[in-house]
């Protein structure tokens, strides 16, 4: 099976050793996104968890319609929030994204994520 590695301006360039994500068959693997501004690699949306949910959003969807996907094609996200108490909030604006697609989740407290973020996402998609 070849793989592929998928590069976006639209999504914030990875800040190590990985890819945005990665194409193998009809499988899109997408590395986890926090709300980095793809335009100037700063924390974006302050401490509103609404505000870094929908630009994570908004980079994950970047990176999957480069790998030929989308987020109506999500199979599998795995959330993690700094702040459990933020876990309604950010459900909100998954929830407006997703739309009626429900994708399976896991939503997983971390103690840190990397500049200050309060939320990441990563997510697993079939191409279309």
């Amino acid at each position: 099976m070849d793989l592929r590695s998928t590069r976006t301006d639209r999504a914030p360039a990875p800040v190590g050793p990985y890819s945005q994500a990665i194409v193998a068959g009809d499988f899109v693997f997408c590395a986890g996104q926090i709300a980095l501004d793809p335009a100037t690699g700063q924390l974006a949306g302050g401490e509103d968890v609404r505000a870094q949910t929908r630009r994570v959003l908004d980079s994950l969807a970047a990176v999957l319609v480069e790998s030929g996907s989308g987020l109506d094609r999500v199979t599998k996200t795995t959330v993690f929030l700094t702040d459990l108490g933020d876990f309604a909030a950010m459900n909100e604006v998954y929830g407006e994204r997703f739309g009626s697609h429900r994708p399976a989740r896991s939503t997983v407290p971390v103690a840190a994520l990397p500049r200050g973020a309060k939320v990441e996402i990563e997510c697993i998609a079939v191409r279309r």
